[in-house]
């Protein structure tokens, strides 16, 4: 991945210049007032009075360029004149590496043997002066000023295919062993086909002690199964209260002290719900001139990208267009905006999505108060629409028992996490080293979750909420949870290329947990509905046929799966009413057997109907169904 931008501060002014803020209020750009607020804002938090000006919506984007390349007596350029000198000076341009060109924001333009001649959105900056003067070997530096959107146009126009090989590829040239765009290995395909050929065999020669075997397996899977997350549940719940960060805590954080944090928004024909996500990130108890909030858009998406222009967001926003190119996913448009990003730390929301306001700052403290070794910190993850329907009532208990205990009792017990598709707060150099996001994993979440743990790096839980739109149409629900299932058998099948070394790098408590969740979890989903079956049809005809496959102890542990182990289903969505205080859904966890048989196991047989057919392809969950968007 590449070197993140780097924000630096003007140099201070020439004698008898006037400051920024004086020139903008006689060109008439501010109020007097506006620059008290903002010269208030600037002396508590930090920060150029220019850029806090603009992200609260004070003063437009080319009237603060403008003003101030005027204010340091330099010409200013608009997109028209820019692409004329890019175009005719083709040679000088393309002589510096996209990574220099995005950490010093810097464009060459022309040079001679004295002097050269940049484009630039950060003009006077001394440490740009002097590496330009080091690279270029020069003695003069002309500065000609550009926006900050139409610096990064520009450089998406002369390094976009670069930069976009890269979000596709990175991972695939750092390391093959790790990317999921190859879906079965030359070794895999081989033992798969021993492996039915055996089972063939087995069942041709002696079919009776093939399904016996059969039907064991699919009991101890799911007694195991069971078992293993009801003990993690418990160990969730009563480790809640180790998570948490106090109100006092976050006070104490000086607003002058804070980092830059990147919030990366991937959003595709979400023209819906992208004016109640601004309004959310307004929300943020965070300065907003510390903010570097970047929307990244498909190039042909236009309804999406006519929508975020018609919601006019605030100035701290970028609105960066992704190349149109395969695998189309979220995690090729993450990769692709991480270049363009500028802060130390980063996370991603959704378009529907509605974090607590101080969840920033509770990911800060939860750096500073862990060890150097912690990657990422997943927030939990809940629903404003609960009410709406069964469907988002169901979900709500499922998400609820996920993030409120399931995670914690894997935090807990040091295990892996596999990440949620939002509100996990990185540090972004670590990011970058571990190759980002694999673009060809369709639930690249969960995936990242398991190779941070393979490279030795952790993943801890926030004490904070996001809220997002659950799911209330039965289709729509099925094309998500068939993505994500799609996304754990592509991970499964990565990290079970070399099972032995993989089991060597992350310790047996890790590799079990690992085989559970990821590699069990569709396998669960995929065995459900035969039991079934083979119980109801049991019940209904009185038939002796499947005694013979069942001894008399297998018998008895089917029994008990069925019996208990579906009690333990319930009970665990019992569970996840009581952090979140929503007693009136208790009534619904009753109704789980049936969320898994007719919702996950439908998901999972068409998961891997695609893993075979479309194993890249992105099924696009449609968001802003739900009328009830109250919190």
């Amino acid at each position: 991945m590449g070197v993140s931008g780097v924000i630096f501060e003007p140099q201070p002014i020439q004698q008898h210049q006037r400051y920024l803020g004086e020139l903008l209020v006689e060109k008439g750009k501010i109020t007097l007032e506006q620059l008290h607020k903002a010269l208030s804002i600037q002396k508590k938090s930090g920060g150029r009075i220019g850029w806090i000006l603009v992200s609260l919506g004070w003063i437009s984007r080319i009237d603060f360029f403008q003003s101030l390349a005027e204010h340091y007596r330099l010409p200013f350029y608009t997109f028209d004149k820019i692409d004329s000198l890019i175009n005719s000076n083709k040679s000088t341009t393309k002589s510096l590496s996209y990574k220099k060109v995005i950490q010093y924001h810097v464009l060459p333009i022309s040079k001679d043997h004295r002097n050269i001649t940049i484009l630039t959105d950060y003009p006077n900056n001394q440490d740009t002066i002097d590496f330009v003067k080091k690279r270029y070997k020069v003695i003069n530096v002309e500065q000609l000023v550009v926006t900050d959107l139409d610096f990064l146009t520009s450089v998406q126009k002369i390094y976009g295919s670069i930069i976009l090989d890269d979000s596709i590829q990175g991972l695939l040239y750092r390391n093959p062993n790790e990317s999921a765009a190859s879906v079965f290995t030359k070794k895999q395909v081989i033992v798969l086909g021993i492996f039915i050929l055996f089972m063939l065999f087995w069942f041709y020669y002696h079919a009776f002690s093939f399904f016996a075997f059969i039907f064991t397996i699919w009991q101890v899977v799911f007694l195991v199964s069971v078992s293993f997350k009801t003990f993690l549940s418990i160990i969730g719940a009563f480790s809640e209260k180790r998570e948490s960060i106090s109100k006092r805590e976050i006070d104490s954080l000086k607003d002058e002290d804070l980092p830059i944090y990147t919030i990366l928004v991937p959003a595709y024909n979400e023209s819906k719900v992208l004016p109640k996500l601004i309004q959310a990130l307004k929300n943020l108890n965070y300065p907003p001139q510390k903010l570097d909030i970047l929307l990244l858009l498909e190039e042909n998406d236009p309804t999406t990208l006519e929508a975020a222009k018609r919601a006019r967001p605030p100035g701290n926003w970028k609105i960066i267009l992704i190349p149109d190119a395969i695998p189309k996913t979220k995690p090729k448009a993450c990769n692709y905006g991480v270049f363009f990003s500028r802060g130390k730390y980063l996370t991603i929301y959704d378009a529907e999505d509605i974090p607590e306001p101080d969840q920033l700052k509770k990911a800060l403290i939860a750096f500073n108060k862990n060890d150097s070794s912690y990657l990422c910190f997943q927030a939990a993850l809940n629903y404003y629409n609960k009410d709406y329907n069964l469907i988002t009532r169901l979900f709500t208990l499922e998400y609820s028992y996920w993030f409120d205990y399931l995670l914690p009792g894997l935090n807990r017990m040091k295990m892996p996490i596999p990440l949620g598709g939002t509100s996990n707060h990185f540090r972004k150099d670590y990011l970058i080293k571990l190759g980002a996001w694999d673009p060809f994993n369709v639930t690249e979440d969960a995936d990242l979750g398991i190779r941070a743990c393979a490279h030795s790096l952790k993943v801890g839980i926030l004490d904070s909420t996001t809220n997002e739109e659950a799911n209330s149409n039965y289709i729509n629900w099925i094309r998500q949870r068939s993505r994500w299932i799609k996304g754990y058998i592509q991970t499964a099948l990565v990290f079970n290329r070399s099972p032995i070394r993989l089991l060597k790098t992350i310790g047996l408590k890790n590799w079990i947990s690992f085989q559970l969740f990821i590699s069990g979890t569709p396998l669960l989903f995929i065995i459900n509905p035969l039991v079934w079956s083979i119980f109801i049809y049991w019940i209904v005809s009185q038939s002796k046929l499947f005694d013979q496959f069942f001894p008399e102890l297998l018998g008895y542990l089917a029994l008990f799966n069925l019996l208990f182990g579906n009690f333990l289903g319930i009970y665990l969505n019992m569970m996840s009413v009581f952090k979140r205080k929503v007693y009136r859904l208790l009534p619904y966890s009753l109704l789980n057997p049936f969320y898994w048989l007719f919702f996950h196991s439908i998901a999972a047989y068409k998961a891997v109907w695609q893993i075979f057919t479309r194993p890249f392809h992105w099924e696009k969950t449609t968001h802003g169904i739900s009328t009830n968007n109250k919190i």
